[in-house]
């Protein structure tokens, strides 16, 4: 089997050109729970179904130098008959590239991020800057930007938590200060799925008005939560601002490095013996689009993002190339636990129970809003993501 591409470079996000085709196979069972919200299937056995490699187009930026937030001023602002500006944040990461290709035709893209977008296309505007810093307003102050794509958080757990919290927290608090202050129209953050928490009393196909439990079993994330909650405490202060917050389920590709894209990764996949739950899963590209669709409506709202369905997590394991391993939860939790603490695994403990409890979520109100429908089958996301 081929290994699978890293995050791209300039000659892989905005140059369009093909990856190759395997045979095709049958298709992934699309299994889904019970509309009556009956209890999860438990540990039974589910043989998987192999599928195939597919073609995906994926584009690479032309080559080109960054500017500075310093450089050009004038030229900057707004001129009669020009497009609207487009201020990414976390452009530099894997989704930020795909919403930004997704968007240049339409909008004049500025990106800032903490880390550097090498290469990137010669029409974008890059400045790598800590959203943390004051020099972050002097952007919205020279750019004046109208509509704000806000993707730029500390997701992995290597980095310092207080770190993480602080660009995740403050970080946004900044941006929600400077989207008021210059005049932004339409506001769009990415927040995830993640924070209704995976609990056992969880309905199926939680609604936007769940209450967000992250933080009563995963304290490791739950920034993501307080970021959830600004950004809708923002959304009725501001209601001149067209604010949404788009909640997606698990997120796979290629390009985007996300935790459950981690977890799917290992070799030998650990989940918890008696328990498969559902898992709902959606492709980085499909993402792209819902983020664009928010940004070109103004949509104004909170919004559950889905996928094309749900499967066991242990379909999934083995759909993308994985072993599942079946671990009693008493031992799971001292080894994994200790192995996380060494560094030799890449989650905390709060994260077995979305291997143990479902946490599906109910997208109808994205879909019936934008007409929104996703691309990719589940097929295809466990194919981009297979070794």
């Amino acid at each position: 089997m081929g290994s699978k591409p890293l995050i791209p470079g300039p000659e892989a996000l905005f140059h369009f050109w093909p990856f190759p085709r395997g045979g095709d196979g049958p298709p992934v069972p699309d299994v889904a729970p019970d509309p009556d919200g009956s209890s999860n299937p438990g540990d039974q056995e589910r043989p998987g179904t192999p599928v195939s490699d597919i073609h995906y187009d994926v584009a690479a930026p032309a080559d080109g130098a960054r500017t500075t937030a310093a450089e050009d001023a004038p030229a900057r602002m707004a001129t009669p008959g020009a497009r609207e500006r487009l201020l990414i944040t976390g452009i530099a990461g894997g989704q930020g590239r795909l919403i930004a290709r997704r968007l240049s035709d339409v909008f004049d893209v500025v990106g800032v991020d903490r880390v550097p977008w090498e290469g990137h296309p010669r029409h974008l505007r890059m400045h790598e800057l800590d959203l943390r810093k004051r020099k972050f307003e002097d952007i919205f102050r020279t750019e004046r930007p109208k509509a704000v794509v806000h993707l730029a958080f500390l997701r992995h757990f290597g980095a310092d938590p207080e770190l993480r919290h602080e660009v995740n927290v403050l970080g946004t608090k900044h941006l929600l200060e400077y989207c008021a202050a210059y005049g932004v129209e339409r506001l769009v953050v990415l927040s995830s799925s993640y924070v209704y928490g995976a609990l056992p009393e969880n309905p199926y196909y939680m609604t936007e008005d769940s209450a967000l439990n992250i933080s009563r079993t995963y304290p490791e994330v739950r920034d993501l939560a307080e970021v959830d909650t600004l950004c809708s405490t923002f959304l009725w202060r501001y209601p001149q601002i067209r604010t949404s917050i788009l909640r997606p389920v698990n997120t796979l590709g290629y390009y985007v490095h996300s935790a459950v894209g981690r977890y799917l990764n290992l070799d030998y996949v650990p989940t918890i013996q008696g328990f498969d739950p559902m898992a709902q899963f959606i492709h980085e590209e499909d993402v792209a689009e819902a983020v664009a669709l928010a940004v070109e409506t103004g949509l104004h709202g909170v919004f559950n993002v889905t996928g094309p369905g749900a499967v066991p997590i242990k379909v999934a394991i083995r759909e993308s190339g994985g072993i599942p391993v079946a671990v009693p939860e008493p031992l799971a939790r001292l080894v994994l636990g200790v192995l996380f603490q060494l560094g030799l695994y890449p989650f905390p403990l709060g994260a077995l129970d979305f291997v143990k409890y479902s946490c599906t979520i109910d997208g109808s109100r994205f879909r019936d809003t934008t007409g929104f429908t996703p691309l990719f089958t589940l097929r295809d996301i466990f194919a981009s993501v297979r070794r």
